[in-house]
């Protein structure tokens, strides 16, 4: 079920946003919508970002393990490279 909106645009915006619709054969209104859309996935994704982060913080204060991120790095190329590689050591335990 979708809802009604109404939005308020600065001139130069709707004729850039009319320009793109025009040119990829969609509506403005697909434009607006799917920036809309973008943009709250982005925020979203963002947000979730930091609480893993101060998540994450939370748990090396607790005592979690710690990695170098030079071993992390090195790890990760040889897992994507070959599939297998051995887990690097913690720094901390």
């Amino acid at each position: 079920m979708t809802a009604s909106t109404t939005l308020k645009l600065p001139e130069k915006l709707k004729a850039r946003v009319a320009q793109i619709a025009k040119e990829s054969g969609r509506s403005p209104h697909g434009v607006m919508v799917e920036a809309i859309e973008r943009e709250v996935d982005r925020t979203e994704r963002y947000r979730q970002f930091v609480k893993d982060a101060q998540a994450a913080d939370k748990a090396i204060d607790a005592g979690a393990k710690v990695y170098s991120a030079g071993e992390v790095h090195t790890w990760m190329e040889r897992l994507a490279r070959d599939g297998k590689a051995e887990r690097p050591k913690a720094l901390r335990k």
